[in-house]
């Protein structure tokens, strides 16, 4: 019960910020709930006057509920399917910016986390140089060789905050979905679980430290692309340590042709790097805006701050793939099958009639110019158009889309006239060669046979377990599923008390949203 109001009395205080700063005045009161647009008119009458635009709006009411709220809304930026695709746009805006904490603190974190005092392990340690949401950066000097790295530190108590913070925005999707009908296809308790899984990463920079060393590894060959080496020794759960990476942001385009570094050039390497990894790595960077991209001097990518990252599997990386190069090839039908092989639509509907509507979506395109088209807005187009086959939202996919969406503006600020398809093709083809090719169905063989030698071992496993709930069952079925009195009285205690709990719960947000349209009116 006390969690309860807890709850209650934490949405009211992220309900009136959005309120002031204007934010939910936004909302089309057509499009909600006639139970919320009583509120929604009060909102309208508390919101200060202000110049600023609506998504600058958001990102200082964000900024006023604390930094889980901004990771929050950053992690809404993905998910246009949820939120729409107005307020995806606006918190696309919304940058992880936060104020930095004392030097001396983060001092003492690197002391407690690294068990050596952090002037013996570093000559030097700058102030911050960036501060976000979870951590901040701080450029140091190791004191034993000399070399010059970032040591990114956590904030303090920021974990209890996030949990805090996440137990209420539980609260608030379990209410929308069992009090708002429209919400239930959305799923709002998965979307903060998926958060949940997202920021649990993130406030275990061991976690971020393997992500990097993992995606090296994978990287490792690649033309163009290259990352920061982690430091093991110096990191730990609060703290990360890695290769200092002195380049040229590539928001910088003037010192970047100053350099004498091809900007069409690398435009091509920011989307043929990022392809690599999601269909031949099925493990992506899903933060790369052009604040975590740099170029060294040699012309080569480098991809910086791991804490969001984006893995699909095999069945997904297959079906980007195959979609892409359908729509490269204008093979529509060949578009259609994959979909309904993947299950993603419903094999009821007839392939032709599927991939009719796909052609609405790939005919279009391939009447504009190349520096015209947009992948990232086909595989939003195509979304579109699967929802009326019943497709159902695929986080992964929401994910890798609106990452591609962030990726094609890098590129296109870099070179305005960048061909998407034809850089995308070889890379496309490539994968489709090697796993769909000759190489790839013997592959698969090899993995079919491996999977029926491991399933062969687990027979006389599996039989003795069969008996065993063949046993069970036959028992049940005879004396039926018993329930001691003493099970059956507290059943009935504990309802008696859920509705006593439940019957006052309501009186007392009732008697608040009294209190507060009082004192609005």
């Amino acid at each position: 019960m006390f969690a309860f109001l807890r709850h209650s009395l934490r949405f009211a205080h992220v309900g009136y910020v959005l309120a002031r700063e204007g934010v939910l005045s936004r909302i089309d009161p057509g499009l909600a709930p006639p139970a919320l647009r009583p509120l929604l008119w009060a909102a309208g009458l508390i919101a200060r006057p202000t110049s600023a635009d609506a998504a600058e709006r958001l990102a200082i009411a964000l900024g006023k509920l604390g930094p889980s709220h901004v990771k929050f809304g950053q992690f809404l930026a993905t998910r246009p399917d949820v939120v729409g695709t107005k307020l995806a746009r606006d918190l696309e805006r919304l940058q992880d910016r936060m104020p930095p904490f004392p030097t001396e603190e983060a001092k003492a974190i690197v002391t407690a986390t690294l068990d050596a005092s952090c002037d013996s392990i570093f000559s030097e340690f700058s102030e911050p140089v960036a501060a976000a949401s979870v951590a901040q950066v701080h450029k140091a000097v190791l004191r034993a060789t000399g070399e010059t790295v970032a040591v990114k530190v956590l904030r303090p108590g920021v974990r209890r905050q996030f949990r805090r913070d996440l137990d209420a925005f539980y609260g608030g999707a379990r209410f929308a979905e069992r009090y708002l009908p429209m919400m239930e296809r959305l799923k709002p308790a998965s979307v903060v679980e998926v958060l949940e899984r997202s920021v649990t990463m993130e406030l275990d920079l061991r976690l971020e430290a393997a992500a990097l060393s993992e995606m090296a590894e994978n990287t490792k060959d690649d033309p163009g692309f290259r990352l920061p080496r982690p430091d093991w020794e110096h990191s730990g759960r609060d703290v990360l340590t890695m290769e200092w990476i002195d380049g040229i942001p590539l928001t910088d385009h003037a010192a970047l042709a100053d350099a004498g570094l091809d900007l069409p050039a690398l435009g091509q390497i920011v989307i043929q790097s990022f392809l690599r990894h999601a269909i031949r790595d099925g493990f992506f960077h899903a933060d790369m805006h052009q604040g975590n991209l740099f170029a060294d001097r040699a012309g080569n990518l480098v991809a910086i701050d791991f804490g969001i990252m984006g893995r699909i599997g095999e069945k997904e990386r297959r079906f980007l793939a195959e979609i892409l190069y359908g729509f490269i090839t204008r093979d529509y039908r060949r578009v259609a099958e994959v979909h309904i092989e993947a299950g993603y639509v419903p094999a009821r509907y007839a392939v032709d009639d599927f991939a009719q509507a796909i052609r609405a979506v790939g005919e279009p395109i391939h009447q504009r110019k190349a520096d015209e088209i947009s992948m990232a807005k086909l595989l939003t187009l195509l979304f579109e158009i699967t929802e009326l086959f019943e497709m159902k939202t695929r986080p992964e996919l929401v994910m890798l889309q609106k990452t591609m969406v962030v990726i094609e503006g890098v590129g296109r600020t870099l070179d305005p006239k960048l061909d998407i398809w034809k850089t995308a093709e070889p890379i496309v083809r490539s994968w489709i060669e090697r796993n769909l090719g000759p190489i790839g169905k013997l592959q698969d063989a090899g993995e079919g046979v491996s999977q029926i030698a491991r399933a062969a071992f687990k027979v006389p496993e599996l039989v003795t377990r069969s008996e065993q709930l063949v046993s069970q069952l036959e028992t049940a079925a005879s004396t039926g599923f018993q329930l001691s009195p003493g099970s059956i009285e507290a059943i009935g205690r504990a309802e008696a008390r859920r509705a006593r709990w439940g019957n006052a719960a309501l009186w007392v947000i009732a008697a608040l949203l009294a209190i507060l349209l009082w004192k609005l009116l």
